[in-house]
């Protein structure tokens, strides 16, 4: 494959072009260097990539389900034609190593194919079919059909911490592209040329399928005001971003405030609350300590599933257990910040933290992760401890009384995960129940970083972790979230969508009156 060449350029609606607004620098984290100057989009240039992808959407939503799928695995092919050049590129730009990018290509690839083997199953339309009783008394019953259907032109932001599958090809534009929808992504400034090089290969894939090259756009932008002009496009119709609850607050506001108000599902903020029940430390609690160490700094500690809360207990084995914590996160070297942003926030936050009243820095190693350490008292006093800090630092909470513990977990807001160690603690029920009312997805005797993409994986939870705790951002349940829903009542046959006709060839699981069935009626 020829090497491509990475401009200052934006793809809007089937055509690199430069932008016209502001020009920033990328960043390259392992040598602390500036890299190339790109140019970010304007307002009008935005507003061309959601008008023309709202024309596309008349002809992307009418492509069959074999189309959908064909072209999704399409997709994945050309990001894997890439070869090392995304990988080159992507490392020089986030400093995460050719290990870590290949396995997160390798990832984005499987979300890809996943959502297209959803898509040829069918049974995501969630298709419902009353069918008509006329001779019904007192009054006869109409014909009425119900499915998911597209819902026209979304815009994706890409994360910072995964520049592939949480980004221009990921799992929100996979998502969106599999329920028969346009895309519209605001690449993130930490990797415009890796982005560059996803939208290439999108580009490529367009154009195999037959699909218009305006029903995908990928903007270039470091202002607020890029952002702004998206989320408010009188033609947008929902938004998917991973990120920071205060970047998320503003998008969703911004989503809540427009005339004719749009969904903004935002994975945003979360500090994990880990519980160490006693007995778990005390016939573990070494091995609990080295792995809990590696969850804290992977990647920096970088992930949204970062454990950063531990309660634990005090008791004869829990002064050892924090040694054991202490030394595990002294012995592990950090790697690098994705951006200057991020590593003086860090820096800012861990100041901060330290000034509180009650709290002691267990772990002081510049290039180690940082521990810090309270009595529940004053962490009850200090509620903005439960604040997330991004990055390679936990706090550690004592404990005197489990129903201390209780008590600290229903002052916590929302969470995506939450996680208990017990080995035959008595006190596991009461803990589990506490803890499951704030959380989305509640893990016992692992860790929360590394989440599992398959079918049953739940990546959302209570606010502030997310706008809409009842969606994911991960899996092939995320197609939920963009689709709306379609109602049909007594329309003739030939006019209804495909999976709601009385012919069922695909075998499509269905509800017919009550009852699920692959059968034709």
């Amino acid at each position: 494959m020829a090497k491509a060449i990475i401009t200052e350029q934006n793809y809007i609606a089937g055509n690199w072009v430069t932008g016209k607004g502001k020009e920033f620098r990328s960043y390259y984290p392992a040598t602390a260097e500036n890299g190339k100057i790109y140019i970010e989009a304007d307002q009008e240039q935005v507003d061309v990539a959601v008008e023309q992808a709202t024309k596309a959407f008349e002809t992307v939503k009418k492509k069959s389900i074999a189309e959908r799928a064909a072209f999704l695995e399409s997709i994945a092919e050309e990001l894997e034609d890439l070869g090392d050049e995304l990988i080159e590129v992507c490392d020089m730009e986030t400093g995460l190593g050719e290990v870590r990018l290949k396995g997160e290509r390798a990832r984005t690839c499987a979300q890809l194919r996943a959502f297209s083997a959803l898509v040829k199953q069918g049974h995501w339309q969630q298709a419902r079919i009353d069918t008509a009783l006329p001779e019904r008394q007192p009054l006869p019953k109409p014909d009425i059909r119900r499915i998911f259907r597209p819902m026209g032109t979304i815009a994706v932001f890409s994360a910072s911490n995964f520049p592939l599958a949480f980004s221009i090809l990921g799992g929100d534009t996979a998502s969106a592209i599999a329920a028969g929808n346009c895309v519209v992504v605001k690449a993130h400034p930490s990797h415009p040329g890796t982005s560059r090089l996803c939208a290439e290969a999108m580009q490529r894939a367009i154009l195999k399928n037959n699909y218009p090259p305006e029903m995908f756009s990928m903007i270039q932008g470091v202002s607020p005001e890029v952002s702004q002009a998206l989320v408010q496009h009188p033609q947008l119709k929902a938004v998917g971003f991973t990120g920071s609850t205060h970047v998320g607050r503003i998008l969703f506001d911004l989503g809540a405030s427009r005339p004719n108000p749009i969904p903004v599902f935002a994975e945003m903020g979360s500090t994990n609350p880990m519980i160490i029940l006693p007995l778990a430390i005390a016939n573990n609690g070494v091995e609990i300590a080295k792995g809990l160490a590696n969850s804290i700094t992977l990647g920096t500690g970088q992930f949204c599933t970062k454990p950063g809360l531990i309660l634990i207990l005090k008791n004869k084995n829990s002064l050892e257990f924090v040694g054991n914590l202490k030394n595990a996160l002294e012995s592990i070297s950090i790697g690098h910040f994705l951006n200057t942003r991020i590593q003086n926030s860090f820096q800012k936050d861990v100041k901060k933290t330290a000034t509180v009243t009650g709290i002691e820095m267990v772990s002081t190693k510049d290039e180690g992760g940082k521990l810090f350490e309270i009595d529940a008292k004053h962490f009850l006093q200090s509620p903005k401890l439960e604040d997330e800090i991004f990055g390679p630092a936990a706090i550690l909470i004592n404990c005197d009384t489990i129903n201390q513990i209780n008590k600290i977990i229903e002052t916590f807001g929302g969470h995506l995960t939450g996680t208990i160690f017990a080995d035959g603690d008595p006190e596991l029920p009461s803990i589990k129940d506490s803890l499951e009312n704030k959380v989305g997805r509640l893990i016992f005797n692992g860790f929360p970083t590394g989440v599992e993409v398959c079918p049953s994986m739940h990546h959302g939870g209570p606010y502030p972790s997310s706008t809409f705790p009842a969606t994911t951002s991960v899996g092939t349940a995320a197609i939920e979230r963009f689709c709306t829903v379609k109602c049909y009542q007594n329309i003739p046959e030939e006019l209804l969508p495909k999976a709601l006709q009385n012919k069922n060839p695909d075998k499509i699981l269905r509800m017919v009156n009550g009852v699920y069935t692959t059968e034709d009626i």
